[in-house]
């Protein structure tokens, strides 16, 4: 692909290379500049020690961005990534970040099991392993500067993610002795907003011909719906024109929790309660789901009879959003691989689907039926090669008992053994 790519300020960094931040971050951020309302690029930090930025880096950052749907199709050259970092290779590239008086903005996706706080990671550690340490160390060194703070919008599926990523950058700068100047300055010179994103992203097309023209490995797809909810009184507007450019992104001061309850717990939980049954089952996207009927009875059995009994809000905005959403997984053109949904699947099964199988028991006085056996396909699926999660969690869930596995209180928030009998009932 030849393409002159336009020079712009860096102003964002983005913890993540994945499809998902590059069709809905990336995405709008190249909307914006091609509205003329922004006039900014992107840096990319890899999060992890393996990534994609390599291939990334290989074709200049540029890459196309396809959204496809009933509504048409819709292709997007995507050029507001300037470069690439790679902590594990180059950490003092990564701290010099730090230095541009230009950045403003810190964006991420480094999944459920990214924002987190461990006593393990030391202030000497180039870098240290978790997402939460490596922000506390940038940082640092921007006090050290004497410049401006960020604004962060986390993208993580987690609860207030904003409010999560800031405690942990304090509990940092408490483990590390760090002054009382910088968690000031950590807590009145930067924002940290909470927020929600919604946008089925099916990264890289296999074995389609999208008929680009030219060749391109870092090619993104994604569904026309995108929705982006950013709870914070800042004026964020002023800085990130996003309604300019049409983007259907919403900046409320208190009304997140609505929005995020209902789409991560219908949307997310759907995805999650289905995905270790279907890939057992020997499926491989979610439209082969829908269009499966015992895995189109089962992702239904979950929305409709167990999910949306534990949701507080009207029914009948609940079951609209539900038709919504199936409607949505049975895109013809999207291919939302399983595989891909399946990664770090024991923290996504602890934040989408668990509240709702408490809730019900809460409620009802017992457990779900349908997301208990997803509960038990979900053991099933940690006893295969098949899964991609953090190895200490891949190798406790393939060895542990059922027993062994709901008691663990690290994996889930709490002890979860009173639920043994009925999950044993459907555990292989």
């Amino acid at each position: 692909m030849k393409f002159e790519k336009k020079v712009r300020p860096e102003r964002i960094i983005q913890f993540g290379e994945g499809g998902f931040l590059r069709g809905f971050v990336d995405w709008m951020v190249q909307k914006m500049c091609d509205n003329g309302t922004l006039d900014a690029s992107v840096v990319v930090v890899q999060p992890i020690e393996q990534g994609m930025c390599d291939m990334l880096s290989a074709q200049d950052c540029v890459y196309t961005h396809v959204i496809r749907g009933v509504e048409g199709v819709d292709k997007t050259l995507v050029d507001v990534i300037s470069r690439c970092v790679k902590p594990y290779e180059d950490f003092d590239s990564y701290l010099a970040l730090a230095d541009n008086p230009d950045m403003r903005f810190v964006v991420s996706n480094t999944t459920e099991a990214g924002i987190v706080f461990s006593n393990e990671d030391k202030i000497t550690d180039a870098p240290p392993k978790t997402f939460p340490a490596k922000v506390t160390l940038l940082l640092k060194r921007r006090y050290e500067n004497k410049l401006n703070g960020f604004i962060f919008l986390p993208c993580e599926l987690i609860d207030r993610n904003g409010d999560n990523l800031k405690k942990a950058v304090l509990s940092y700068a408490d483990l590390w002795g760090l002054d009382d100047g910088f968690k000031a300055w950590v807590e009145n010179e930067n924002v940290f907003c909470n927020t929600l994103v919604d946008r089925i992203n099916t990264g890289y097309p296999k074995g389609e011909d999208l008929q680009l023209g030219y060749e391109d490995n870092m090619v993104n797809t994604s569904e026309f719906f995108h929705l982006w909810v950013i709870e914070t009184d800042f004026d964020l507007e002023k800085e990130l024109p996003f309604a300019s450019a049409g983007l259907n992104v919403i900046v409320t001061p208190d009304k997140l929790e609505m929005y995020r309850t209902r789409k991560v717990r219908i949307l997310n939980g759907a995805h999650t309660s289905l995905v270790p049954y279907a890939l057992l089952s020997g499926l491989d996207t979610v439209k082969s789901c829908i269009d499966d009927p015992t895995m189109n009875a089962h992702i239904r059995k979950c929305v409709f009879d167990e999910i949306i009994p534990t949701l507080d809000l009207p029914a009948d905005e609940l079951k609209s959003y539900a038709d919504s959403v199936l409607e949505r997984f049975a895109n013809p053109y999207i291919k939302h691989y399983l595989s891909s949904i399946a990664l770090n699947s024991v923290s996504k099964f602890k934040v989408r689907v668990l509240p709702s199988i408490l809730e019900y028991k809460k409620r009802f006085g017992k457990y779900p039926e349908t997301l208990v056996f997803s509960f038990a396909k979900l053991i099933e699926f940690y006893r295969t090669d098949m899964t991609n999660d953090d190895a200490e969690v891949v190798e406790f869930m393939k060895k542990a008992t059922v027993d062994e596995i709901l008691a663990n209180t690290k994996l889930w928030g709490e002890d979860l053994s009173d639920m043994a009998d009925e999950v044993k009932k459907h555990a292989n």
